[in-house]
């Protein structure tokens, strides 16, 4: 799997690729639309040291990005681009909620655009 392109899919859904995006009635913030609650779990997580200001660069979101599906993508056994997608759109347990089943198809047409990019 490919975690990069992934991500980069993710961020063409959830921002259009703007890095001052800002959703969820605020709470959603940058490329990848990353709320203070991932920021804090990613610094419980890591050695990081996130700021709620490092959601607007790319390269600290991808470094979140990395930390929190891998992180919670361990109890699902192999992580592919559907558990990691699932996880960013519902959390720890996004995997099994049905809910998170329609942002895997949006992020997955996606995800295939940006391989064959490659």
């Amino acid at each position: 799997m490919n975690l990069y392109a992934l991500f980069l899919a993710i961020v063409s859904i959830e921002s259009g690729g703007n890095s001052n995006a800002v959703g969820d009635h605020g709470k959603a913030v940058g490329p990848a639309q990353i709320w203070a609650v991932v920021v804090k779990d990613c610094n419980a997580n890591s050695r990081a040291h996130f700021t709620l200001d490092d959601r607007v660069s790319m390269q600290k979101s991808f470094e979140m990005f990395q930390i929190y599906t891998q992180h919670y993508g361990k109890k699902f056994g192999k992580l592919t681009p559907e558990i990691a997608a699932r996880i960013w759109n519902g959390g720890p347990d996004g995997p099994n909620k049905t809910a998170t089943l329609k942002y895997w198809k949006k992020i997955e047409v996606a995800y295939y655009k940006q391989i064959a990019n490659e």
